[in-house]
């Protein structure tokens, strides 16, 4: 909010509505289908998701893409089903889903990145409530009770880092933190693979 201000984002709002429709559906289908996998085909399923990311991540940041010039009714469209895909993968990895929220927002929208950071939080909030509250109907959260400690560990560092994270937005070089989140990933999808 300190490098973006409410103000700012209100003047987006119908952006986040229009990737919120098909999120927040997504979101539902995606933690469905989670809970119903197999874990072997889980692990597979996220490895290949991990990949997919880390390639996302380099061709937006490599390749001078422009934003896509589409008449209203057709972006409202390709937003809705943006937002469904976004919300499937969200739900599935259990991760928010910025990391294809902000390159569709500025390529769909035209919207710079800062903004469209901020503005994906937006659309990521309601998108992993929705997430939650599907796999909470199958009792996929027992697993937190037993690990409590486990779990606040996790909560407070990932605190601690969006709140760092929110104080360097565009301190740190995108030739550092690009190259670094694709190792991350692809170790992890790597590392997914594998785990029996």
């Amino acid at each position: 909010m300190a490098t973006v201000t409410a103000t700012e984002l209100g003047t987006h709002w119908a952006v986040a509505a229009n990737l919120l429709i098909g999120s927040l559906l997504g979101a539902w289908a995606g933690a469905g289908w989670a809970v119903r996998m197999r874990t072997a085909t889980l692990y597979k399923v996220l490895a290949a998701l991990m990949v997919l990311m880390a390639t996302a991540l380099v061709l937006t940041h490599v390749t001078s893409l422009g934003a896509l010039d589409l008449p209203p009714t057709v972006q409202v469209i390709v937003g809705v089903a943006a937002g469904r895909g976004i919300g499937v993968v969200a739900a599935i990895m259990g991760v928010a889903g910025g990391e294809l929220l902000i390159p569709t927002i500025v390529l769909l929208y035209g919207i710079d990145i800062k903004t469209a950071g901020s503005l994906s939080l937006l659309v990521s909030l309601p998108t992993m409530l929705v997430a939650f509250a599907r796999y909470s109907r199958d009792n996929s959260f027992g697993v937190l009770r037993h690990n409590l400690r486990f779990v606040a560990t996790m909560v407070t560092g990932s605190i601690t880092g969006a709140l760092i994270g929110g104080l360097l937005l565009g301190v740190v070089l995108d030739l550092v933190l690009v190259p670094a989140l694709v190792t991350v990933l692809l170790i992890s999808a790597v590392k997914l693979a594998r785990h029996n």
